[in-house]
């Protein structure tokens, strides 16, 4: 079974979508989406690049503390995008559920000043996670509905490198504001509340209302279909077994994918890295992220999504074991980042668009959702698990543990989307 593969030239989306002697063309709906998730991110990432030195040196929370603070941040954000999801697909209005998230995630950002707190954060970041929640499937619909199935790893690169443009922004702007001012946390969390409200005036004003699938643009299935979708429908995505092949194993990795923040404690407590320093760290994640999703998305349309996204895995596999086995080498955190980097651009567009090319176009949403929430609530786990390890017997053995894991699993992921042996050559849905 194939994670996707590409499509045949002259099938849909193929030659009909590119200009003599040019490129294939993004969708104006992408681009715009695109805009909305570069603002949105330099707001969130300024706030997740200083939250967890925040949290531990400033509140003086202990790993497991944070770990379950960590999870919360990742795990409430997975349950409501499955809500999310369905929504969309349920109202037809993709857009509306995906402006009630970004602007529940901008009005949460001023509450930051007032909570200070393990529980008033935990119930903030809460709420946050909500909004987030609500946005990612209708998001990522939208772009999937707007593109041919044959191109939507390029799509969705785009989409990632403009967000993670946001991304690279956003630390950089934290580092300033903490060198700029006195009080610098809650300037953080003040600015960040005013690109937030940004990112939201420019999705209500330029971002198309609808991104219905036209010829070619369905992806998996037949085109959308007038009506709302009930829950029958969407429980039936289950019995999909390409979607339950590619839920699975999303959540199979996930559970042994060390969240970001606490990649970024590791380096600090393994390579040295100064408090002055830590907002920077994301920034090197972001840069190759940027640099690399278009051509990663690329990559993965041309030669088959599976390869690519369990490439992804094997190179944050390389960069847990050089944190274990060479914590004293120079440019650890620059290799570090850059295969941190290297997986995020190998990965995160590459299986919504795996899933854009299996799942009916109006159900895109739901099914978007079913493997988003399980990879989530996955990573969840994990970060309560290792902030657990990491509290009763240290670093080295919590990342033992994950990297052990993520070798099994990664493993265990490649057989059960590795290519079937029976019939001819996949379509776009694999």
């Amino acid at each position: 079974m194939y994670l996707a593969d590409r499509s045949a030239p002259g099938g849909p989306g193929g030659a009909r979508e590119r200009a003599p002697g040019r490129g294939p063309r993004v969708a104006a709906a992408v681009l715009a989406l695109g805009t909305v998730s570069l603002i949105t991110d330099v707001s969130s990432e300024m706030v997740t690049a200083v939250l967890p030195l925040y949290l531990v040196a400033g509140l003086g929370l202990s790993p497991l503390g944070f770990g379950a603070l960590d999870g919360v941040y990742n795990g409430v954000g997975a349950l409501v995008q499955l809500a999310g999801g369905h929504l969309a697909d349920r109202v037809r209005n993709h857009k509306l559920v995906a402006g009630l998230g970004y602007g529940l995630s901008a009005l949460c950002k001023p509450l930051l000043l007032l909570a200070h707190g393990l529980g008033p954060l935990g119930a903030v970041l809460a709420l946050e996670r909500t909004g987030k929640g609500l946005r990612t499937a209708p998001r990522d619909a939208l772009i999937s509905l707007s593109t041919p199935a044959a191109l939507q790893g390029r799509a969705f690169g785009v989409h990632r490198a403009m967000d993670t443009t946001g991304a690279l922004l956003g630390p950089l702007a934290a580092f300033l504001i903490l060198g700029l001012t006195l009080d610098g946390y809650d300037a953080v969390f003040g600015v960040s509340a005013c690109v937030a409200v940004l990112g939201v005036v420019v999705l209500v004003l330029f971002v198309p209302s609808g991104a219905q699938p036209g010829p070619g643009l369905a992806g998996a299935g037949a085109p959308a279909e007038p009506g709302g979708v009930d829950l029958r429908e969407a429980l039936a995505l289950l019995r999909l077994p390409r979607l339950r092949a590619l839920a699975g194993c999303a959540a199979l990795l996930g559970l042994t994918t060390v969240s970001d923040s606490f990649l970024y404690l590791l380096l600090q407590d393994r390579a040295g890295v100064g408090e002055r320093w830590f907002p920077l760290l994301p920034l090197g994640t972001a840069a190759v992220f940027l640099l690399l999703a278009v051509p990663a998305g690329a990559l993965a349309d041309r030669i088959g999504r599976r390869s690519v996204f369990l490439g992804g895995h094997a190179l944050l596999l390389a960069g847990y074991g050089l944190l274990l086995w060479a914590p004293g080498l120079p440019a650890l955190p620059y290799v570090v980042l850059a295969l941190h980097g290297l997986f995020y651009a190998a990965t995160d567009g590459v299986l919504p668009a795996a899933v854009g090319a299996t799942v009916p176009a109006r159900l895109r949403a739901t099914g978007l959702a079913l493997v988003g929430t399980g990879q989530a609530l996955a990573r969840f786990g994990c970060s309560l698990a290792f902030g657990a390890v990491w509290t009763l017997w240290g670093a080295g053995p919590a990342l033992a543990s994950a990297a052990a894991g993520l070798c099994c699993c990664a493993v265990v992921a490649g057989r059960v989307l590795r290519p079937s042996a029976r019939g001819g050559a996949p379509g776009p849905a694999g």
